[in-house]
């Protein structure tokens, strides 16, 4: 009984010190500018793509899915060329789960998987995608032709 105090000391003082290394993580990471809102939707015009449909010669590999905690991916960062980066119309309050997919120049796709906490939204999607690029760079040899192939969520 002894004990009480001591342990509850300790387990407040182990917990403080998380959260403070949690918190000095996320404030390590370097500032992004705020992405815009999506522009109002409009439907794209009907009939055929002007291209026409974009497919493969070869058959393609896409890789098993990799769950990611935010921020701790084992990749390198990649300074990849800036792109457009895509409008998502989601319901933000509604998202649990995101699912980026990065593809080589070969067609293979690399697809990275992150829980997403309450508040998660449009400003956390530019770490998934680049948590996908980078898993793209890494594990296709350096292939810097790696591109953003899509996005989605639970």
């Amino acid at each position: 009984m002894k004990l009480k105090a001591p342990l509850t000391l300790g387990l407040m003082l182990g917990s403080l010190s998380l959260c403070l290394i949690g918190y000095a993580e996320e404030r390590g990471r370097p500032s992004r500018p705020a992405r815009p809102e999506a522009p109002a939707f409009q439907a794209h015009p009907a009939g055929v793509h002007p291209r026409g449909r974009t497919v493969p010669q070869h058959q393609i590999r896409v890789l098993a899915p990799r769950a990611v905690d935010h921020g701790r991916t084992g990749w390198a960062h990649w300074d990849h060329p800036e792109f457009a980066r895509p409008n998502y119309y989601w319901n933000w309050n509604g998202v649990h789960n995101v699912t980026c997919i990065a593809e080589d120049s070969y067609g293979d796709q690399y697809p990275v998987s992150e829980a997403a906490a309450p508040g998660f939204g449009l400003n956390n999607m530019t770490d998934v995608e680049d948590d996908a690029l980078d898993r793209c760079y890494s594990e296709s040899g350096q292939d810097n032709t790696c591109v953003l192939a899509s996005c989605t969520h639970i």
